[in-house]
């Protein structure tokens, strides 16, 4: 049984950024050369450092204003790709690559505050949100995020 579905960024908001090149807090989008794996918010797969070219931005994951709505930079790849599609399962890549995807989960309640929080270290990511999502009942939706340089990589929802 389904548990969770991974949200990638959205082919709307994205088609967006590349055509007004602003990102929703007036900042200019940039190229950057890839000096990291990233992943990129799309397609979430890996970004291959010093040769794809991706475009960074500020971004914000949250719909509501308050204390715990965090932005900060993201990166997708500067060409189309493809949205990531196997949502029913976390992106294998970021999955076994943990040197560079070292992953925390946070948990938000529906007034989109933060309420849960964990380090997935060692443990299988595609279970630990399963008995998440079982075991905190208030935890509307999680976001996957690095937790060496705490950027936002995708929303994780229930099903």
């Amino acid at each position: 049984m389904r548990k969770f579905k991974i949200v990638p960024l959205s082919k709307e908001f994205v088609s967006k950024i590349r055509k007004t090149n602003i990102d929703d807090f007036g900042n200019q989008v940039y190229e950057q050369l890839a000096t990291g794996k990233g992943p990129c918010r799309i397609s979430l797969k890996p970004f291959t450092i010093g040769q794809d070219i991706r475009l960074v931005f500020a971004y914000s994951p949250f719909s509501q204003n308050n204390a715990f709505n965090q932005s900060g930079p993201i990166f997708i790849h500067k060409d189309q790709v493809e949205q990531y599609s196997d949502i029913y399962n976390f992106p294998a890549a970021l999955k076994a690559d943990k040197e560079n995807f070292p992953l925390s989960l946070i948990g938000y309640s529906k007034e989109q505050k933060m309420i849960f929080t964990t380090l997935v270290g060692n443990n299988d990511i595609d279970l630990l949100i399963a008995e998440i999502f079982e075991t905190k009942s208030d935890v509307e939706y999680l976001h996957a995020r690095n937790s060496e340089a705490c950027c936002f990589i995708c929303k994780i929802e229930r099903v």
